[in-house]
């Protein structure tokens, strides 16, 4: 019907604005569209430096990752234009192939940070998109840390409107809400407008996924390369003209109707605690699943504290939450990666003295340690229904003498001296990256992430960051 005078809305209800929720998605892409790098705060600043540091730790480390080879060598077979470094690995490809490898490599010894705002793991989907991105661009640092600040809270947003009940019900977020994450610090870093941002969001909702199902196996990893290949191209799309629905997670049959039972975005646009969903970056400091971190640490400040050994213990009770049960309680692990996800096993590796921050306590023939195996049975988990904060966990040790001890531990909270916290990354970056950097190698990626806003380009860490291929693929 062609609209007249007579039957036009009037300016009031012209004026009437819609509701948050059939908007959200524009409201998110208006925020993602608008940062600056003037307005990233100076300790966030800080902490994307932190972030980019333990990344490259872990992708270092986990270049040499039995999978990581076999995506690297399919990346070769396919070839492609030498677009971006493949981290550990001495050649160049394709973005896409760049950020996929090496999303998965940063993810293989699920030793990552985490935001327990979308209980997922940030760093991994987003850096690995950008660095791409802006080796091929020739973006700046400061370019890069503002894209990362925009894509870190838009990801964030998203995943807190979706929680809990996404990852419950067995999506796995670094994977899902990671592809969103990756498209929105892609579409930043290129500089696309609010429109289009949108657009890439909805690109990123069709290809979204990841299954809890696959904790402990190579699909884990692999997801976090997934979400950051699929995000990067969703932006690139949208660059293009390429078209989607600019409302994809509220639409009726968009991604919340099908992924997110308990969508609430005021969840989402209200300000998070601290300001910045950054500043509640947690980085791991055991080489396991974050869900174990808790248990861990408990369980070692017992053994400290009463100086417990194995042949004390008769019994250890494990109290988390229900919601560990579909992520980190994988009762008998046989391999390496099973272990990062079981409760009783990194427990008796805690209370054995094992060195949960050491990768190699993780390997398939460590697992199968006897005495482990044999102490892991001692431990019971058990899961608590009032409680869903998988950050928290109580264990209680029962010895021969007839003693009974209880910890309890929280491993959500984020630091406050991030001068300590530098210096825990630093020796963390050492440690894993030493197979690959000699010292020298190492002082320089130091030096350039302490100048990143002042990199005119990237070019010079990427070179560092290739290396040379393995001799050895690690078992």
């Amino acid at each position: 019907m062609i609209r007249t005078a007579s039957n036009r809305e009037s300016p009031a209800a012209a004026r009437k604005p819609e509701p948050v929720s059939t908007r959200f998605t524009s409201v998110l892409a208006t925020q993602n569209a608008a940062w600056t790098f003037e307005a990233v705060p100076l300790d966030a600043r800080i902490l994307v430096r932190q972030c980019l540091l333990d990344w490259i730790a872990v992708t270092l480390s986990g270049a040499q990752e039995p999978l990581t080879h076999m995506l690297a060598e399919e990346a070769r077979e396919q070839g492609g234009f030498q677009q971006a470094t493949v981290v550990g690995h001495g050649f160049a490809t394709s973005c896409r192939q760049a950020a996929l490898v090496n999303g998965a490599a940063s993810h293989a010894l699920d030793y990552d940070d985490v935001n327990m705002a979308f209980t997922g793991h940030p760093t991994v989907v987003l850096v690995p998109a950008l660095l791409a991105r802006a080796e091929a661009s020739g973006a700046s640092g400061a370019d890069f840390m503002t894209a990362f600040v925009a894509g870190y809270e838009t990801m964030c947003r998203i995943g807190a409107a979706l929680s809990p009940g996404h990852y419950t019900s067995g999506f796995h977020a670094t994977g899902t809400i990671g592809t969103f994450g990756a498209a929105a610090a892609c579409a930043r870093l290129m500089q696309l407008d609010a429109d289009d941002t949108a657009v890439a969001i909805g690109i990123a909702a069709s290809q979204a996924s990841g299954l809890k199902a696959m904790f402990g196996t190579m699909c884990k990893p692999l997801h976090a390369g997934k979400a950051s290949a699929d995000g990067m191209m969703a932006a690139q799309l949208a660059a293009r003209g390429f078209t989607s629905r600019s409302d994809a997670i509220e639409a009726v049959q968009g991604f919340a109707a099908t992924h997110g039972p308990d969508f609430d975005p005021g969840a989402a646009l209200q300000r998070p605690a601290n300001g910045l969903h950054l500043r509640n970056n947690l980085f791991k400091y055991h080489a396991a699943c974050y869900g174990t971190h808790a248990a861990i640490e408990a369980t070692r400040q017992l053994r400290e504290q009463h100086k417990l050994s194995a042949t004390d213990v008769t019994r250890i009770v494990v109290r988390v939450p229900a919601s560990s049960d579909g992520v980190c309680n994988i009762a008998m692990p046989a391999t390496g990666l099973e272990a990062k996800f079981s409760l009783r096993h990194t427990v008796a590796m805690a209370l054995e003295g094992i060195d949960t921050a050491d990768i190699a306590s993780f390997t398939d023939a460590a697992t199968n340690n006897p005495a482990v195996v044999e102490l892991r049975q001692r431990v019971t988990v058990d899961l608590m229904h009032q409680c869903d904060d998988l950050t928290q966990a109580e264990v209680e040790i029962e010895t021969a003498s007839g003693h009974r001890w209880r910890r309890r531990h929280d491993s959500g909270l984020p630091a406050t001296d991030l001068t300590a916290q530098q210096e825990r990354l630093e020796a963390k970056f050492r440690s894993l990256a030493r197979p690959l950097l000699d010292e020298g190698s190492c002082d320089e990626v130091l030096d350039l992430l302490n100048r990143l806003e002042e990199l005119p380009d990237l070019s010079p860490l990427a070179g560092l960051l290739a290396c040379q291929p393995a001799r050895e693929k690690r078992h």
